[in-house]
């Protein structure tokens, strides 16, 4: 008797044991499918629906007689869920940080990119340790689908009729459901295929885009510069050294009035009031820039070369190009050109292919030996002492030069201090300024943390700049500010556009009689009314302005 109230007990153990397992599968074949939804406009409401990929799964599996066909009808299922809940996860990263949804024909190298970002700020261990982790939950999600499919189509088959006439009632359901436009949430309809429509609009983008590049073709075939033309160009700005400086997501959230923006006010005030001091005189207005949130170089190339670059793939194309750029015609007119990027650790064959520029300053030369902030190898302030000394202190004719600042690049922590100029050295002075910032992976978690974080960044790069140009007196200097891009979304807000701040400072007033014409605004805030151009419009106008 003993016995037999065991094996009735194990028989019911079982039993349970396999109700909830059916019950799991049957709620992973309802969710997964309906993530790639939840994590895009609709939210959390689009998991209030009955996805169609299941009951297709679940009625091929049914009729199914072999089980090698059945796993792979259930792998390719799984497959196919998971790829497409990978590229909602990965649209809704893009549009939080750049504002526009992934594009695997556009954005497929810049994943490499974004890893480097990472890498920065969490360091090697931690970036491959975020890289494994997605890929273990991509692989656990894909076998869960996988065997959970197989459960369901292995027990509606093995009910038969019954089992048949469930499914088929289940797609009923969903056929009436559809046709009426029943939702439980608004704007979330309960008869869903949101890993379809996830992989249709992911496709209708690489439409999209080849379109795009059909038309960027047009415009690259139209440009009325000739880069073999540029001896006589510029010629206004004879004797001159000209730096444009990208400021690190210095975009128009920074220069207009919040609740977190007190100390980039606080520099550009103090910077007008320097600027008047020393003799100088700025004009500000804004640019709207071709990205948002990161992916610096398209604004650079945009700026450069006069054609909008919004896409990866437009950006290697343009590599090709035999292009006037902005560091060309300078070059082509006598200038010696540089670039100074002091994140580069390695060879930027478009530096000269392309640009033109006869130097390239980087990590590997600028004689930095201090710590990293962050993606930020070394501080701006030290960015423009070491280009001064090797660029602006000899007699070797003027220099034409992009320096880039990225001492506000996210994660914008942590963040160096001004040091005295003549305490600089090789940087080591600063050895002891990384420990007592923040850690990136904490201060992330809390939205106004980050929004204050980045204003004290934009403001330290305004402010080595503005301490660079009372330090060292260059009367013979036009110097153009301007941001790559607006900070990500996390910053700017939902509704901000993709203008940034662009101010051109220098001491001889004949420079601000050539550009009378633009409108701009007096000192180095643009004001909420200034004019507002195109990024690839300021090539051409530039050149326009100081040529004869």
């Amino acid at each position: 008797m003993a016995a037999g109230r065991d094996l009735g007990a194990g028989a019911a153990g079982g039993g349970f044991r396999s109700a909830a397992l059916t019950i799991l599968a049957c709620a992973t074949l309802l969710v997964a499918p309906l993530i790639p939804g939840a994590l895009g406009d609709e939210g959390p409401g689009a998991l209030l629906a009955v996805p169609v990929e299941s009951i297709a799964v679940v009625v091929v599996l049914a009729a199914v007689p072999h089980r090698l066909a059945r796993r792979a009808v259930a792998g390719v299922y799984a497959a196919i869920v998971v790829v497409a809940i990978v590229v909602a996860a990965l649209d809704l990263a893009y549009e939080s940080t750049i504002d526009r949804p992934f594009s695997l024909a556009e954005d497929g190298g810049s994943l490499v990119s974004a890893y480097g970002v990472v890498s920065d700020a969490m360091g090697p261990v931690g970036a491959a340790s975020v890289v494994a982790l997605i890929l273990a939950i991509a692989t656990l999600v894909g076998w869960g689908l996988a065997a959970a499919a197989l459960r369901v189509g292995t027990l509606v088959a093995h009910h038969g009729r019954r089992g048949r006439g469930v499914v088929a009632a289940v797609a009923a359901t969903w056929i009436v459901c559809s046709l009426a436009g029943a939702q439980l949430v608004p704007g979330a309809p309960v008869a869903a295929s949101r890993t379809g429509e996830a992989l249709v609009e992911s496709s209708s983008r690489a439409v999209t885009s080849v379109r795009e590049q059909e038309a960027f073709e047009r415009a690259l075939a139209a440009d009325s510069l000739d880069p073999a033309a540029s001896g006589d160009l510029l010629a206004a700005l004879a004797g001159k050294d000209v730096v444009i400086a990208f400021v690190e997501s210095y975009g128009r959230v920074a220069v207009e009035p919040s609740g977190f923006t007190a100390p980039i006010e606080r520099v550009l005030r103090e910077g007008d009031a320097m600027l008047a001091r020393r003799g100088y005189a700025a004009r500000s207005a804004f640019l709207t820039s071709p990205t948002f949130g990161g992916v610096s170089w398209l604004a650079h190339a945009t700026l450069q070369s006069g054609v909008w670059v919004d896409t990866q793939t437009k950006y290697a194309r343009l590599m090709t190009e035999d292009r006037m750029t902005l560091s060309s015609a300078f070059g082509g007119a006598g200038w010696r050109t540089l670039a100074v990027v002091p994140s580069n650790d390695r060879e930027w064959e478009e530096g000269e292919a392309f640009y033109g520029f006869d130097a390239v300053l980087d990590a590997r030369n600028l004689g930095y030996r201090g710590p990293s902030f962050g993606y930020a190898r070394m501080p701006d302030q030290y960015t423009w002492q070491a280009f001064h000394a090797r660029a602006l202190s000899g007699d070797d004719g003027p220099v034409m030069a992009e320096v880039d600042l990225v001492s506000s690049h996210t994660p914008w922590t942590p963040l160096p201090e001004i040091v005295p100029w003549s305490q600089l050295g090789d940087g080591r002075v600063f050895a002891s300024q990384p420990e007592e910032g923040e850690s990136a992976v904490a201060v992330w978690g809390d939205p106004q943390r980050v929004r204050q974080l980045y204003a004290d960044s934009v403001a330290y790069s305004l402010e080595a700049t503005f301490s660079y140009l009372a330090t060292f007196d260059q009367s013979d200097l036009v110097l153009i500010v301007v941001g790559d891009h607006q900070p990500s979304r996390i910053v700017s807000g939902d509704d901000a556009n993709s203008d940034v701040p662009v101010t051109i400072i220098a001491q001889d007033p004949a420079v601000f009689e050539h550009i009378e014409s633009w409108g701009w605004d007096d000192g180095a805030r643009p004001s909420a009314t200034a004019p507002v151009w195109r990024m690839d419009a300021f090539r051409d106008r530039f050149i326009d302005a100081f040529s004869p």
